[in-house]
């Protein structure tokens, strides 16, 4: 069975006792979240904000950040 629908939906799905509903509403979870991290590095990124200012709001290294999106960034034309 695959995860669908909203948000909310896919968190109660992670509670499911089919492991197969929970595991697939895990990667579904983590898949939103990768997307609202790269939507909103980039809106990050286009007002100005620095890798350091984004990696402190992410709890992370600059290093990390840079490293996940500066590349990806270059090959859509979005960072020098």
């Amino acid at each position: 069975m695959e995860a669908e629908g909203t948000p909310a939906s896919l968190a109660g799905q992670v509670t499911d006792k089919d492991p197969a509903v929970g595991l697939q509403a895990v990667v579904a979870l983590r898949r939103l979240l990768e997307e609202l991290e790269r939507v909103h590095v980039d809106n990050a990124r286009d007002q100005d904000w620095s890798w350091q200012s984004i990696a402190n709001a992410l709890n992370i290294s600059r290093q990390s950040v840079h490293e996940k999106h500066a590349s990806r960034r270059r090959a859509e034309n979005k960072e020098k």
